[in-house]
């Protein structure tokens, strides 16, 4: 006997959400299918948050940079990444979460969900057609970057330890890579 998960369509998942139904759970939509997001220990909300107020100072009024806020993505997946950098629609996103053509790039700080960032999330971002993608690994303190979406993949990865880094979307920004895993 096969079982076959119930998908959902993000017009689903934001009816749940708005009639309450997932209300007091910490929840992300991946590919049609709700799953339960790992707490936060406090590496990971340190790091996640003093990356955030340095990209927001390096980068100023160029970007949003959203901490954990939904983004809308094409493939019925509304993750909810630990940085989004974004262009900064304002009001705009009253009305919905930054979608594929808002989105310069987003990174996840990862320590208990690295699998599922380096795996699974990866090839969600790179489907959905996100340039470039930052996974901070927080037990070997190195940040692993994917460029190049093709084919429901990155064409590129690469591992940094120190130095800087030039986003795809900002290659007149230099990056250091230690402010981002906040050593």
């Amino acid at each position: 006997m096969t079982l076959i998960a119930a998908k959902w369509t993000i017009d689903d998942y934001h009816q749940m959400i708005a009639a309450g139904i997932l209300c007091d759970r910490q929840v992300e939509l991946l590919k049609g299918e709700i799953v339960e997001m790992s707490p936060e220990g406090e590496p990971h909300a340190y790091c996640s948050h003093e990356a955030g107020k340095y990209l927001t100072v390096l980068l100023g009024e160029r970007v949003d940079v959203r901490q954990a806020k939904p983004i809308t993505l094409p493939n019925d997946s509304e993750p909810e990444p630990d940085l989004a950098i974004v262009q900064p629609l304002g009001r705009d996103y009253r009305e919905h979460h930054p979608y594929v053509e808002n989105i310069f790039w987003v990174i996840e700080y990862a320590n208990s969900s690295l699998e599922k960032d380096l795996e699974r999330k990866s090839k969600i971002y790179a489907e959905a057609g996100i340039k470039e993608y930052w996974v901070v690994n927080l037990k070997k303190l190195h940040l692993v970057v994917f460029r190049d979406p093709l084919d429901g993949d990155y064409a590129t990865k690469f591992t940094l330890y120190e130095g800087t880094i030039q986003p795809v979307a900002f290659d007149d920004v230099s990056v250091s890579v230690e402010r981002i895993i906040n050593e």
